[in-house]
């Protein structure tokens, strides 16, 4: 692996099924062993209930307040600096409960790969998301 500064771009910004943005902020090969994105959940928007098998995930709450339900703790209000720790195969979800977009960084370890996400919610995916 090499130095490198990372520039934020807005553009690369997509929604997910899950029904929140996401933009890979590092996720390389270069650097297997840890992954950063940036997730925007929109106000009064609940993601929908996932696990992540095989990795350790991190949330950072940057700004907004959140709810966030994770594997057997109640469900609990987050907001700006908070950290989650979310255990591999742990069931999660989180909802925006502010009035402005909740934005948090969530970091992985090993870096995140579309086969390790499961969509674990009872109700089916609709075609809004």
């Amino acid at each position: 692996m090499r130095e490198e500064i990372r520039r934020l771009d807005p553009a690369s910004e997509f929604y997910t099924p899950e029904r929140c943005y996401i933009n890979e902020l590092s996720n390389i090969d270069a650097d297997p062993d840890v992954s950063i994105a940036r997730v925007r959940v929109l106000p009064g928007v609940t993601t929908r209930w996932h696990r992540l098998n095989g990795l350790t995930e991190r949330y950072v709450v940057i700004s907004g307040c959140g709810r966030i339900e994770v594997g057997s703790l109640s469900p609990q209000a987050i907001g700006s600096g908070d950290v989650v720790i979310i255990p591999s195969g742990c069931p999660q979800r989180i909802a925006n409960i502010g009035s402005e977009d909740l934005l948090f960084l969530a970091i992985c370890t090993p870096r995140f790969h579309p086969d390790v996400y499961e969509d674990i919610d009872p109700d089916p995916i609709s075609k809004n998301g």
